[in-house]
């Protein structure tokens, strides 16, 4: 934060921003673009120059986002596929904060003296050539108090640039932004899933009204094929009438479940009139 000015008013600043944050956050939908959002916010309020962002699974932490201000990196789960999950216990410092759901404040990872000794971080350096001095790492728990993610945050920067510890408000100022991080996480997964149980619902129903008649037999499935296959053609396409159309993701989404549902009225018809070949 700005050295000029007074602990109340560094204080009223960084709640400011944390509601704008918690407001940004709550309408987020895309879970890689509100993962990517909640590192790049915990970096800024702490000034590190690096931190990855963990989520938990049943026995491991899975990597899906990594921000490197000195390597010039800025990677996800998708580029960089082959970075190992982090086991769920005490061997290291994102699982001994996913397992305790206790933070971690480390002022210098190569102080043999200190508490805590995690050879991740080594690791870490020896593979790319970084040299990490502090870190700071933040259990996500959500309203339920289960953690669903490990935020870890690496050397905080002064004023002047140099590497640091990071502060005590620091640490508390992440725990907020991270239960923030966790409900919204929440949030997006449970709408993921809702329309993944709406849309299999909807195909069950085609698949279920596409069997009752030899006369309809896969007709909805192939509609809904040929129709994604246009409206990727339209979406391809430099010439013609439609060359200014372009659909984005959402509206392919409706255009999808639109196509699986277009006879979806045909659950009520007597099978005598679907298997009419006439009608």
């Amino acid at each position: 934060m700005a050295t000029n000015m007074t602990g109340r008013e560094e204080l009223e600043e960084c709640l400011r921003r944390l509601n704008e944050i918690g407001a940004a956050l709550s309408v987020e939908h895309d879970l890689r673009a509100l993962l990517e959002r909640i590192l790049l916010e915990a970096r800024r309020f702490t000034g590190a120059d690096a931190g990855t962002l963990f989520l938990a699974g049943e026995y491991h932490l899975t990597f899906e986002i990594t921000q490197n201000d000195t390597l010039g990196e800025f990677t996800g789960s998708r580029e960089a596929p082959k970075v190992p999950a982090v086991p769920l216990n005490k061997e290291s410092a994102s699982g001994y904060a996913a397992v305790t759901g206790k933070s971690l404040n480390i002022k210098d990872v190569y102080d043999e003296q200190g508490e805590y000794q995690f050879e991740g971080p080594k690791l870490y350096d020896r593979m790319t050539g970084y040299r990490t001095n502090s870190m700071l790492v933040i259990p996500m728990q959500d309203h339920e108090d289960q953690v669903i993610g490990v935020l870890q945050l690496l050397n905080a920067r002064d004023t002047a640039g140099a590497f640091v510890a990071f502060s005590d408000q620091d640490e508390g100022l992440i725990h907020s932004l991270a239960s923030q991080a966790a409900v919204a996480v929440n949030n997006v997964r449970l709408i993921q899933d809702t329309e993944q149980l709406f849309e299999s619902l909807i195909q069950i129903m085609a698949t279920a009204i596409d069997e009752r008649s030899p006369y309809t037999g896969g007709h909805i499935r192939r509609v809904a094929e040929r129709t994604m296959e246009l409206a990727r053609a339209v979406n391809d396409g430099d010439s013609g009438n439609l060359r200014g159309v372009h659909f984005d993701d959402e509206q392919l989404d409706e255009i999808r479940i639109a196509s699986w549902m277009h006879d979806i009225g045909k659950i009520t018809t007597p099978e005598w009139v679907v298997d009419n070949p006439l009608s």
